[in-house]
C-alpha cells in the first residue's frame, strides 16, 4: 500500500480505537468510582473562599484519570496494530530511524502519564498544604517542573543523539536553522513549555481534549503520507480522544487528571519536533500558547504589581469569572483552535 492509500487505514484505525475505548471507558469511570480517584473540593472550608472554589468545588467527586485509559489503550492497539499493518501491503515509512523514532514517543508519553499519575495521586488521597494564595495540592511546582525538566533533557537528547534532528524551519524567516547540539536545551524547553501549556489549558470540561484533537486532525494531515508510525500513532490517539471526549464534555462524567494532562502536552510537542514544523507547532496549538501566556502575565502582575492583571488565570477562568458560560467559553476556544490550525497547516506548506 503506497502513500496515498494511507488514509483508508488511517479513518479505519480511528474507528477501531473510538470502539475499543467507547467499550471501555465506562467500566473505567466506574474502576475510577471503586478506587475513589474522584476530584477533591478545593476551598479550605472555612474562612473566605477564593473565586477559583467558587467556580470549581461543584465539580468534586468527579472520577479523575482519564488519561491512564488514554494512554494504555493507544500503547497496546499500537503493539498490536503496528506489526499487522505490513503483513496489509503498508510500506512502513518513517522520516527517522524507526527503532529510536518509537522509544521516543513512548516513552514520551508513558514517563510523563506516570508522573503525572504521581501527582493526581498525591493531589487526591495526600494532605493539601498552606500556600500563598490558599491550600496547594499535589507536587511543589519546583517539584513537578524540575521533574519535567529532567524527562524532557532526556527526549531531548534522544532526538539530537538518536535521530541527528538539530535544525529547524522558521517559514518567512529562515529556511533552515541549524542549532547544532543548542537543539537540546531549545527542544527540553519546548516539551516543558508545551506540558505545562496543555496542563493550564485543561481547566473546563472539554476544553483541552477538543483542542487536542483539532491538533492532531491538523498534524495527522502533514504526517500521514511521510511517517507512518506517527500516522498511525496520531489516529489510534484520536479514536480514544473521540470516545472520551464524549464523557468529558460538560457536564464532565471523567476528567483527564494531570495523568493524561502531563502526557498529552509533552507529546503535541515531541510532534512538532518529529515533523520539524515547531513554528506550526506554535500555530496549530495557538490556544495552548495563549493559556500559558496569560497564566505567565498573571504571574508578573503578582510579582511587579502586587495585584492580578485578570479576574483569574489562565484566560478560560477570566472569561468564567465575568459571567461567560462554561460550554460557550469551550465552543469558541474550539472555534479559535480550528483557525490556529488552519493558519498552521498553511503556514506547515510554506
Amino acid at each position: 500500500m503506497n502513500s496515498p492509500n494511507i488514509l483508508p487505514l488511517a479513518l479505519g484505525l480511528v474507528i477501531f480505537s473510538f470502539l475499543i475505548n467507547s467499550v471501555l471507558i465506562v467500566p473505567f469511570i466506574d474502576l475510577l468510582y471503586r478506587f475513589k480517584m474522584l476530584r477533591r473540593k478545593e476551598g479550605a472550608g472555612k474562612g473566605k473562599v477564593s473565586l477559583f472554589d467558587k467556580l470549581h468545588d461543584k465539580k468534586a467527586g468527579t472520577p479523575t484519570g482519564g488519561g491512564i485509559l488514554i494512554i494504555a489503550s493507544v500503547v497496546i492497539l499500537f503493539l498490536f496494530v503496528f506489526p499487522l499493518v505490513s503483513r496489509l501491503g503498508v510500506y512502513i515509512k518513517s522520516a527517522h530511524d524507526l527503532r529510536n523514532e518509537l522509544l521516543i514517543i513512548f516513552f514520551t508519553f508513558i514517563s510523563f502519564g506516570i508522573l503525572g499519575l504521581f501527582d493526581d495521586l498525591i493531589k487526591i488521597f495526600g494532605k493539601p498544604r498552606q500556600g500563598r494564595m490558599g491550600f496547594w495540592y499535589g507536587l511543589g511546582r519546583w517539584q513537578k517542573f524540575a521533574l519535567q525538566f529532567f524527562l524532557a533533557i532526556i527526549i531531548a537528547t534522544w532526538l539530537y543523539r538518536g535521530l541527528g534532528i538539530h535544525i529547524l524551519h522558521i517559514p518567512f524567516f529562515v529556511d533552515v536553522l541549524d542549532l547544532g547540539v543548542f537543539y537540546i536545551p531549545f527542544a527540553a524547553f519546548i516539551i516543558v513549555f508545551f506540558t505545562n501549556a496543555f496542563n493550564f489549558t485543561d481547566g473546563l470540561d472539554g476544553l483541552s481534549s477538543g483542542l487536542l484533537l483539532i491538533y492532531l486532525f491538523a498534524f495527522i494531515i502533514t504526517v500521514g503520507a511521510i511517517d507512518t508510525p506517527l500516522a498511525i500513532f496520531i489516529t489510534l490517539w484520536i479514536g480514544a480522544l473521540i470516545a472520551f471526549l464524549y464523557f468529558n464534555i460538560w457536564p464532565a462524567r471523567i476528567f483527564l487528571g494531570d495523568a493524561g494532562a502531563l502526557s498529552f502536552g509533552s507529546m503535541i510537542a515531541v510532534i512538532g519536533l518529529l515533523t520539524g514544523n515547531v513554528a506550526a507547532l506554535f500555530v496549530i496549538g495557538g490556544i495552548f500558547v495563549i493559556e500559558a501566556a496569560s497564566s505567565l502575565i498573571q504571574i508578573i502582575g503578582w510579582r511587579l504589581f502586587n495585584r492580578p492583571i485578570f479576574p483569574l488565570a489562565p484566560i478560560h477562568h477570566a472569561f468564567l469569572a465575568i459571567g461567560w458560560e462554561e460550554p460557550k467559553i469551550v465552543m469558541r476556544a474550539w472555534l479559535a483552535g480550528i483557525m490556529f490550525a488552519i493558519v498552521g497547516l498553511w503556514l506547515a506548506t510554506m
